[in-house]
């Protein structure tokens, strides 16, 4: 069963195909999209908005009802409201799998401990957070490595001796293994996509507030946000699809949430403007855990990206978030379906639903 509504009351990319997306978008907006303050988060929608809405999207829900058959789940927020729910198995409170987008979740709970003074800011030393992490690590460049290092995937720990099948993919390793790796170049010097940067974070961020991370992220994020409570597994979190939005809407709004910062401004901007060039396995530049595609407007287009096609694709100029969960496997991260479906679908309808206006 699917459900298909116009709501009421990590991964392996295409260079080609992100370039095609951020032309597309970089180019095709109407002569009045000049980006103005997000509208806020709003749960109930009019009648003639439902109606509107459901003439907008019609296009892109048959695209993925018969085409896009790997993408799992779909949320659609425009101007503050949701405008479009996709469940292929029916279930819009199912917890749904993240993979590598939870890096982007972590990277705003690690800015609310900056504002709380619990980690005193992104060029802490990482061992005097972690003093017992220090003797793990014999290379003195370790010393050197800071919060903003791991936060931009610039740490400079050596990838090449673990397993991988493709760019990104390889399973995190344990803490005490992880700070303990070779370094292959000066920190701050060169990208490598690492997915062992987030159990140190984690570990990081647990030992700065005193709470485990599930106890810290209801306490900053899921309550205040309204989600439905995560599961957890490993170094992956389980959202809701709707859930994954309101993260991408968080940053829209610049980290405000009912006129309140739950992540600091200066934080969630410097988090979705570019930091460092990037690198595979999306070959774009990179903020604090978000990908960034450079483009004209303002602020660009930035997303979360997890192994398969998990996405929050944030678009700032069109005030417009798409949170996406697709089957996890390699195969579906290469057919790249979501991306696909956003760019020769979504977006052009979501520019209508704006030029029809209310």
């Amino acid at each position: 069963m699917r459900i298909r509504c116009f709501t009421r009351c990590t991964t392996i990319i295409s260079l080609g195909l992100w370039a095609c997306l951020s032309v597309g978008i970089g180019y095709a907006l109407p002569a009045q999209s000049t980006e103005a303050a997000p509208m806020p988060w709003r749960e109930a929608s009019t009648p003639a908005e439902q109606a509107l809405d459901a003439a907008a999207f019609r296009g892109p829900d048959a695209a993925l009802s018969s085409q896009f058959t790997d993408v799992q789940s779909a949320v659609v927020v425009l101007q503050g409201r949701v405008v479009y729910q996709f469940y292929r198995d029916g279930d819009a409170q199912a917890l749904r799998d993240m993979q590598s987008a939870t890096k982007s979740a972590l990277s705003a709970l690690l800015g609310t401990a900056i504002a709380q003074g619990r980690i005193a800011n992104v060029d802490q030393r990482v061992v005097d957070l972690m003093p017992e992490w220090a003797p793990l690590n014999s290379d003195p460049r370790a010393a050197t490595i800071t919060l903003r290092h791991l936060l931009t995937l610039t740490a400079g720990f050596s990838l090449d001796s673990r397993p991988r099948t493709t760019a990104g993919t390889a399973a995190p390793l344990p803490v005490r293994e992880a700070w303990a790796r070779p370094l292959a170049a000066d920190p701050g010097q060169a990208f490598g996509y690492d997915n062992s940067v987030t159990p140190l974070l984690v570990a990081m961020l647990e030992k700065a507030t005193g709470m485990p991370l599930a106890a810290y992220a209801r306490q900053q994020l899921v309550g205040p946000l309204g989600f439905a409570e995560p599961r957890y597994q490993g170094s992956i979190a389980h959202l809701r699809t709707l859930d994954m939005a309101k993260l991408g809407q968080l940053y829209l709004q610049r980290g405000q949430w009912d006129g309140k910062p739950l992540v600091p401004g200066a934080f969630a901007a410097a988090s979705v403007q570019v930091q460092t060039a990037g690198g595979p396995p999306v070959g774009l530049p990179y903020g604090y855990l978000w990908w960034v595609v450079p483009g004209k407007a303002p602020r660009p287009t930035f997303f979360a990206s997890g192994f398969g096609g998990q996405f929050i694709w944030v678009h700032p100029p069109l005030d417009l978030v798409v949170a996406t969960t697709s089957t996890v496997s390699v195969e579906s991260g290469q057919r790249g379906q979501a991306l696909q479906w956003i760019r020769n679908h979504l977006f052009a309808a979501a520019q209508r639903r704006v030029a029809s206006g209310n």
